[in-house]
């Protein structure tokens, strides 16, 4: 299998339409291959700049194919999985409850649904 994903190994990539596959060259799936050697699946935020770069610019420079087996890349092996989700803005996320700042307030809140 490891020689399966040297010649033909696609790099899956985790996108908020769903799944998208690259094809890397044949030194990107040597490296990637390093990369993925502990672990399947990995986000991109655990990876290091240079981890990154490579992904990013794979993602630019690459046709993404919505299946692993269409355009001609007939059971093309998945070398790894990259969780490559944007970052969430602070507009974006829920609001918060406010904080209480002593324990007497919370003492009292408690009293008040009892």
């Amino acid at each position: 299998m490891l020689i399966e994903k040297l010649a033909a190994g696609v790099v899956q990539v985790q996108t908020p339409i769903g799944p998208r596959y690259v094809m890397p060259s044949f030194l990107q799936r040597v490296y990637l291959l390093w990369m993925f050697r502990n672990f399947p699946i990995l986000p991109h935020a655990v990876l290091n700049g240079r981890q990154q770069r490579l992904i990013d610019r794979m993602c630019s420079e690459q046709r993404f194919a919505s299946m692993a087996y269409a355009d001609g890349m007939d059971e093309a092996p998945v070398i790894g999985t990259v969780e490559h989700r944007p970052p969430v803005g602070a507009d974006q996320l829920p609001p918060r409850r406010p904080a209480t700042s002593d324990a007497r307030g919370l003492a009292a809140e408690a009293r008040q649904r009892s």
